[in-house]
């Protein structure tokens, strides 16, 4: 059954509320767990029509604990993933000003921790780079995207989203076989036990990637 649109924010809104309060316990990590499993499940589990009303309930979360932990990268590396993730659903002119301040927020969180959160920092910086067009329009810039994707492959090897957004922007310039090989490394990712949701959705999206390379056989 779907929810209206108004209970959905509600529920968002009323699950988020925690956060100001871990917040004002000095709990910085456990309120950023938190805003990423919220993160994953407007991703994953809201549907789409409601999503625009539940990425800007987080945003608000994220604005508060920027401003309530100004030295620390977390903060701003996971409001730059909910922007830039926002701004994929939203499209059009709105959709350019949130990818601007999640570059923003990004290259100041590098200057405070480099490679904070596994080298999110150059996951989600990269991804932004190959996804926003280029200029006039945008800052959007091939060569730096595939730089910032291989730092964060130097970084987290391994991981299950340094390997997918590289594959993605393999596939997207051309580099079938690539994009395969680090597809195939994305689904063979060691779970992470703190984001259940995000490795099922994000294999979910590796998976869709591997059916369409295959198609194009």
């Amino acid at each position: 059954m779907t929810m209206p649109r108004s209970l959905t924010a509600i529920l968002v809104s009323a699950c988020l509320a925690a956060l100001p309060a871990l917040s004002h316990a000095d709990d910085v990590d456990t309120a950023i767990k938190t805003l990423a499993r919220d993160w994953s499940h407007v991703t994953y589990e809201v549907p789409k029509a409601q999503q625009d009303d539940a990425y800007t309930a987080l945003e608000t979360q994220g604005s508060a604990l920027i401003a309530q932990y100004p030295r620390r990268a977390e903060p701003r590396v996971w409001q730059a993933i909910i922007l830039s993730t926002h701004a994929g659903e939203h499209g059009g002119l709105g959709a350019l000003g949130m990818a601007k301040r999640a570059r923003d927020l990004l290259q100041e969180a590098q200057k405070i921790q480099p490679d904070v959160l596994n080298g999110s920092i150059y996951t989600t910086l990269g991804s932004l780079y190959y996804q926003v067009p280029g200029w006039p329009l945008g800052f959007g810039d091939k060569d730096k995207a595939r730089s910032l994707l291989e730092k964060a492959l130097q970084v987290d090897p391994d991981g299950i989203d340094p390997n997918y957004f590289y594959a993605d922007f393999l596939y997207r310039t051309g580099d079938k076989a690539g994009a395969m090989a680090h597809l195939r490394k994305a689904l063979a990712a060691s779970p992470r036990s703190d984001q259940p949701l995000a490795d099922k959705g994000r294999r979910a999206q590796a998976q869709k990637l591997i059916d369409t390379l295959s198609a194009d056989k």
